[in-house]
């Protein structure tokens, strides 16, 4: 039944020459609630590029997770088993994991609460029925990268969020971890030189808003638990952590189905063109457009960029640029 635990068997050592069994982990399934369901819309928003060193999709859909949790660093491993969720995790923060895991997955979402009002929500609605947003519980692991995706591109930001993980994180614990590492804690983030920072392509002034933020990283957890509104206030008074930064934690760390993420270079282009034909709308001009989504405006977003209705690319990129051989 959902909610219960595997009991965990004392090792047993292998006879010389044995196959050695996989390791297991603490197991829990999880029924989702009546209707469409898609596992990877919902967990998506959590992978941060391609290459993101904690997060892998697999072919057959399950998702591996490797995350440092209140109670230490821990792999999830989840995938679809008829009609329920299946998971397994490892390592310390396994049992942090598993009570999380019907938040995670979109357990306290109400997809129900959203109208659309426009023929190109109502049809990737209709398209995507499985989306639920996602609640991490989690702060400084989304909060992170986001930093590091302040005014640059995401290939420079992916990069950089890669190359500091897989150099100051761990390798992942268990079975399901191979390939994946866990972020650095607070400590170690504070800890980083400034030259590595710049190997990385991080300049100094997104370094020291991650300083600041993981000095105080306690209070920063705490926000997870706050009403999004109030966690987006308490992010923002770090230096450095704006409206944009706050917006794009709390939709994940708090499943925030109304936070609007203003001040991004092309989402009001997005936003404008698919429901009103105006490619060039300003953050002003996205607000009216959501407006009648009032509560739900973050659902509202992520259903225009699933409806693939994209203006076409007339300007030129942002350049990708390399600070670390500058």
């Amino acid at each position: 039944m959902a909610g219960r635990f595997a009991p965990r068997s004392a090792p047993v050592s292998p006879a010389r020459g044995a196959a050695v069994p996989r390791a297991r982990g603490l197991t829990r399934r999880w029924t989702p609630p009546e209707g469409p369901y898609d596992l990877g819309l919902v967990l998506g928003p959590l992978r941060r590029g391609p290459g993101d060193p904690t997060f892998r999709a697999g072919a057959d859909g399950t998702v591996r997770r490797a995350c440092l949790t209140p109670d230490g660093p821990g792999t999830l491993l989840v995938g679809r088993s008829g009609g329920d969720v299946a998971a397994e995790a490892w390592g310390p923060g396994a049992a942090w994991l598993l009570d999380q895991l019907p938040e995670l997955l979109g357990a306290a979402d109400d997809p129900d609460a959203f109208t659309p009002r426009h023929r190109v929500l109502a049809e990737a609605r209709r398209r995507r029925p499985g989306l639920r947003l996602c609640r991490t519980g989690l702060v400084l692991e989304s909060l992170i990268p986001s930093v590091l995706e302040q005014k640059v591109t995401t290939v420079e930001a992916y990069r950089a969020w890669r190359q500091l993980v897989l150099r100051y994180g761990e390798p992942a614990p268990g079975p399901a971890g191979e390939g994946l590492h866990v972020m650095p804690d607070a400590r170690t983030w504070a800890l980083i030189p400034s030259w590595e920072w710049h190997k990385a392509g991080v300049d100094s002034k997104r370094s020291a808003t991650v300083l600041r933020a993981v000095r105080v990283a306690r209070r920063m957890e705490e926000a997870a638990g706050m009403e999004p509104e109030r966690a987006a206030a308490r992010l923002e008074l770090i230096p450095g952590i704006g409206p944009w930064t706050a917006a794009e934690v709390v939709q994940r760390a708090n499943g925030a189905p109304d936070a609007v993420t203003v001040g991004d270079l092309h989402l009001p282009g997005i936003v404008g063109h698919a429901l009103a034909d105006d490619r060039h709308a300003d953050d002003a001009a996205m607000l009216e457009l959501l407006a009648p989504y009032e509560g739900q405006r973050h659902r509202a977003v992520r259903l225009v960029l699933l409806s693939g209705r994209v203006p076409a690319r007339r300007a030129p990129r942002m350049e990708i640029r390399n600070i670390a051989r500058l």
